[in-house]
């Protein structure tokens, strides 16, 4: 009855629908939302459609001081835990034990009070719900992804309660399928869902609300609380190159309203593609809203750029995608290398091997990337069906350091099933990456949709159940009726989390190690190289730094494995060097850490100290 009032009711004639578009915290502050941007651009195309779109993430950055706000930004259990007594008072003291057990390792966090937290962020919400004035629209929208559910649970119940006639819909990536309709099933302040990608589907419930008619309602994309819910994926937008460009206007006006002063000047989002050309990572479920992978044309991401850093005086830029597409990828970056504009751009890419590949798109901006590295054994890469190996992950920490990429990357500690040989390998292996930039460690969590929570058995993994972390933000009576993107389970968690301990404090060695190096003007594993020879300089986790001087044919064989080389190519090239004394040699190499070597395939870590 709610739905067919609000459609019936809504009918303006020519009046066009008033929209309200919300990103609620914890979206990164020092970023517009290229949800709400890419959704008001489109839907201002349809000229019965009025969009507004606001971010009071800001505003809560301001209350909380940016610092702090980055912080809870990057910790999802602590940041949801804050809204948690907002929407659920039941469960303060759940939420404040789940609060204070996330900030424990974070320096800037420990001293948080909890409890005067959530007051400045029940304040915040208020006074900004008093500035927006939801009785002047139509149509609430919520954009939430990871880390903001009951940020945007609570202010919808907030907006409700005042008007409970004007319509609220949910969308992003933490409302997908089956996850948005257990919201929508258990939360009255939800009316609609919008399932996947969000253009098409939003324009059709908004005709619908002006009283168009309800049959685009029953298309793919829209869940209902009067229709039993079914999977029917939309299928999004099948040429990206036809998109407008994101309208980020609205937060570069709230930005100088909140922060007049400009403290930081904002990182500007943008799309390449939506998807992943990989998508078989077995612990990834970062692709549930996307329905196949697709790009744009790099001649439309040129000029997307210049367009947006005239609009807004930016020359940060970071791709929104999950991977980016390497032969478009490599035309933007060279046309990007060429043009005089100073540009920095992050990306989350795949492996790549290809040192001089990497180094073009160096040169075209590229500053700074997300790389999935995510283990340093082979056969739990295998496991994890990433497509690459320990070599190749090498390879690429080497290639990006060579060329003055920043790197960062994960390693998956804790997978299910991990094995006492693999452990052993990523042991042996952090010794080998110890010149590069350290990884973090990042605990595996189930991710719902994900291949291992999709055949769980074939992981270990005896039983599926709620994670332990939301018990502690919601109460069981609601708990048990959703589903939600993390979720707990059954098997052999207590042992990995025992056994990759080692591996853990290697990490923080690691990351000890180069905390302690600063920024140091040379690499921590170099070479100069003489014309006959090459002085290699090797610093040591313990002891003092090592120099190694490689004459004639050693240098030659070194400098011949600078990119991965196989066995029968060393035959090839060096015929005159027997096989025994070539393999005692590399060996020799690998024993002091300045060579790796895996299987038949070979490559030298050594950087030029001084690139050229």
């Amino acid at each position: 009855m709610m739905a067919a009032r609000q459609i019936s009711s809504s009918g303006r004639g020519s009046e066009p629908l008033r929209v309200a578009l919300i990103s609620m915290p914890w979206s990164i502050f020092n970023r517009p939302s290229i949800q709400l941007g890419a959704l008001k651009a489109w839907l201002d195309g349809d000229g019965a459609i009025e969009t507004s779109t606001f971010h009071p993430y800001l505003q809560v950055a301001k209350a909380l001081g940016t610092e702090t706000y980055h912080h809870l930004a990057q910790n999802s259990w602590a940041a949801e835990a804050l809204y948690s007594p907002l929407l659920f008072p039941e469960q303060r003291e759940q939420a404040a034990r789940l609060f204070h057990e996330s900030c424990k390792k974070n320096r800037q966090l420990r001293g948080l009070d909890f409890d005067r937290t959530v007051q400045l962020l029940d304040q915040a919400l208020d006074q900004w719900l008093a500035t927006l004035n939801p009785g002047r629209f139509q149509l609430i929208g919520f954009s939430i992804c990871f880390n903001q559910l009951l940020a945007s649970l609570t202010a919808a119940a907030r907006i409700k309660k005042e008007h409970p006639d004007l319509p609220i819909v949910a969308g992003g990536s933490a409302c997908v399928g089956a996850i948005g309709a257990s919201l929508l099933d258990t939360f009255a302040q939800l009316d609609y869902v919008i399932s996947g990608e969000g253009e098409g589907a939003l324009t059709r419930l908004c005709h619908c609300l002006q009283g168009k008619g309800t049959a685009e309602m029953e298309s793919s994309g829209i869940i209902q609380r009067s229709r039993p819910y079914a999977e029917k994926p939309g299928s999004g937008i099948a040429d990206l190159n036809q998109l407008p460009i994101p309208d980020y206007t609205p937060y570069f006006q709230e930005m100088g309203d909140l922060f007049p002063t400009r403290p930081f000047i904002p990182v500007l989002p943008l799309e390449f593609s939506r998807g992943c050309w990989w998508n078989r990572c077995t612990f990834c479920n970062l692709n549930l809203q996307w329905r196949g992978y697709r790009w744009k044309e790099s001649a439309r991401v040129v000029a997307e750029v210049k367009e947006q850093a005239l609009r807004h005086g930016g020359l940060d830029f970071t791709f929104t995608d999950n991977a980016l597409p390497p032969k478009e990828a490599d035309l933007f970056f060279q046309t990007m290398a060429a043009e005089s504009m100073d540009v920095e751009f992050f990306a989350e890419i795949r492996v790549l091997t290809d040192a001089a590949r990497l180094s073009g798109w160096r040169r075209g901006g590229l500053s700074s990337v997300q790389v999935g590295i995510e283990a340093l054994s082979s056969s739990l890469l295998a496991r994890m069906e990433k497509g690459t190996t320990v070599m190749d992950n090498i390879a690429a920490m080497k290639a990006a350091l060579a060329c003055g990429m920043r790197l960062d990357g994960n390693l998956i500690t804790e997978f299910p099933g991990s094995t006492g040989a693999e452990l052993a390998e990523t042991l042996e292996n952090l010794d080998y990456v110890l010149p590069f930039t350290p990884l973090t460690g990042a605990a595996f969590f189930l991710g719902k949709g994900s291949p291992v929570s999709e055949d769980p058995q074939k992981y270990g993994i005896s039983a599926l159940l709620r994670h332990p972390g939301n018990r502690r933000l919601f109460p069981e009576a609601i708990l048990g009726k959703l589903d939600l993107l993390i979720q707990g389970y059954r098997g052999d968690r207590r042992e990995q989390h025992r056994s990759w301990q080692p591996v853990v404090r290697k990490i923080g060695q690691w990351q000890d190690f180069h905390a302690h190096r600063g920024s140091h003007a040379v690499p921590a594993l170099s070479y100069r190289d003489g014309g006959t020879f090459l002085l290699v300089r090797q610093e040591q986790l313990h002891g003092p730094c090592l120099h190694h001087r490689l004459r004639g044919k050693s240098r030659q064989i070194y400098l011949f494995c600078q990119t991965i080389r196989t066995l029968d190519e060393l035959a090839g090239r060096f015929p005159t060097i027997s096989s025994r004394d070539l393999e005692n040699f590399l060996a020799d190499l690998s024993r002091k850490r300045i060579l790796f070597q895996e299987s038949d395939r070979l490559l030298a870590l050594a950087i030029p100290a001084s690139p050229r």
